[in-house]
């Protein structure tokens, strides 16, 4: 669990132990943006287990958060339906921070400024657990699926090409 890991405690790790929820830390050296796939392989994680953090604008200036496979490309046309907009756009990186509190390669669907919908790609319900971002760059977290779909909030949704 989580509270061995004292040094390092961020949002992302408060909500999950405010909402009881079992969840590992794994930490890396990282002084800039690393990919998915870098992350994976500095870890030895296996690639469909490693999960990125994407954030969304709707033509309704909302904003969407998806979780979907490091080998993934998110599907705008799929991501609009998925939030019932007429189309979505990424985030521009330099909102990343302002919008969400994290930057790029420490993004986490856990612990943003606000509460966002959260998608997460279907096929991670495969998987017993998965890695995604533990609030800051050299932090990953492995967690549930479903313990992740309920500390975001979030639901599961097709929203990836492969």
């Amino acid at each position: 669990m989580g509270k061995k890991e004292k040094e390092i405690k961020t949002n992302a790790m408060r909500m999950l132990d405010k909402e009881k929820i079992p969840y590992k830390v794994y930490t890396y050296a990282c002084e800039e943006f690393l990919d998915g796939i870098q992350v994976a392989d500095l870890l030895g994680l296996p690639h469909e287990q490693v999960y990125k953090t994407l954030v969304t604008v709707g033509k309704s200036k909302a904003c969407y958060v998806f979780v979907i496979p490091i080998e993934a490309e998110l599907d705008l046309k799929k991501a609009a339906r998925a939030c019932g907009e007429k189309a979505v756009e990424m985030l521009p990186l330099k909102e990343l921070t302002p919008v969400t509190g994290y930057v790029r390669g420490g993004c986490t669907a856990l612990g943003m400024k606000k509460q966002f919908p959260v998608f997460l790609e279907e096929r991670a319900g495969e998987l017993a657990e998965i890695f995604v971002s533990g609030g800051l760059r050299g932090v990953q977290i492995q967690v549930a699926p479903g313990d992740l779909l309920k500390a975001s909030r979030g639901t599961m949704a097709s929203v990836c090409t492969m």
